[in-house]
């Protein structure tokens, strides 16, 4: 997915739910601070989005835009609406979301999740596809070792859940050129 197509999936997400903010939670949030990443990190072709004020809409958003829709079958992407509960997040996400907003997202601006918050949202969900897109944000510098590490102990979850995704933080950074 490009920077443009993740505009057009905010600017119809938000005309859809009638809201002006659109959380992006997914890998595509990485658009928001990284322009034009390596395409390892891009190549879905779906953004996990919902409405900030209205995030009860993502049904909306899923039926519009999502999936095998109209949409999807025109552009060649799609949204996928989810909630704000679908990703493990550090109590603070919020504080570090990065904005895209600009002429492509016509007043909706998108919230996307700080690198950080997205690395630890997939170490968290614990797909071997996760741990690869997280290596690779290693490997480009996208990430800070100790950001993530004090980030961790902000996850709502278990010390020996915790305890294992930071023995994965360790090791994902000692593959590290």
């Amino acid at each position: 997915m490009t920077r443009s197509q993740l505009e057009h999936i905010i600017r119809a997400a938000g005309a859809i739910a009638q809201d002006t903010d659109v959380v992006v939670i997914g890998s595509q949030a990485i658009l928001a601070t990284v322009p034009q990443p390596p395409a390892e990190l891009v190549k879905s072709i779906e953004a996990d989005v919902f409405p900030l004020t209205h995030p009860e809409r993502s049904d909306m958003i899923d039926g519009a835009i999502g999936e095998a829709s109209t949409f999807h079958d025109t552009f060649g992407y799609y949204a996928q609406g989810v909630g704000p509960e679908t990703a493990v997040l550090p109590a603070s996400w919020r504080q570090r979301l990065r904005k895209i907003a600009g002429p492509g997202t016509h007043g909706v601006t998108g919230l996307c999740l700080d690198p950080h918050d997205l690395a630890l949202s997939k170490y968290a969900a614990a797909r071997p596809k996760d741990r690869d897109f997280n290596r690779v944000m290693i490997q480009n510098g996208y990430l800070k070792r100790e950001a993530l590490l004090e980030l961790l102990d902000e996850l709502p979850l278990g010390a020996a859940r915790r305890a294992a995704i930071r023995e994965q933080v360790e090791a994902d950074w000692a593959l590290a050129p």
